[in-house]
């Protein structure tokens, strides 16, 4: 799972081209949002100790969600592209209906083989 969310950081941090796998995407996005939630839960808890490390932790939080923007959108663009769609779908996220349909792309299974978008990353490794 870990490997998954470095390969995201370290080798695809803003690569807007190629495909990435449900795992790749997946496990990217699991890793975030345990990691916000812990930060919550930090900060509830030092929050009825002392505001100020609540703020802290408020502050390392949003720190976190800017460094892992730019890679969130990238794997999810590439992620899209792994199931021949555009990047551009991404978009759909903002309308609240047609975020269902989003939803539906980030889940289904790769084109099989190779797409516009390059070779299907099961086939590599």
């Amino acid at each position: 799972m870990i490997d998954w969310y470095m390969k995201v950081l370290k080798e695809n941090y803003a690569n807007f081209n190629g495909r990435a796998r449900r795992s790749e995407y997946w496990y990217f996005t699991l890793v975030n949002v345990i990691v916000m939630v812990v930060f919550n839960i930090l900060a509830g808890v030092l929050g009825g100790i002392s505001g100020t490390l609540a703020s802290i932790i408020g502050i390392v939080g949003l720190v976190y969600n800017l460094a892992v923007l730019v890679p969130s959108i990238a794997v999810g663009i590439r992620r899209l592209h792994d199931t021949g769609k555009a990047g551009w779908m991404m978009f759909l996220g903002l309308v609240p209906i047609a975020n269902f349909y989003l939803l539906y792309l980030l889940t289904i299974d790769s084109d099989a083989g190779d797409n516009e978008y390059g070779p299907n990353p099961k086939m590599i490794g």
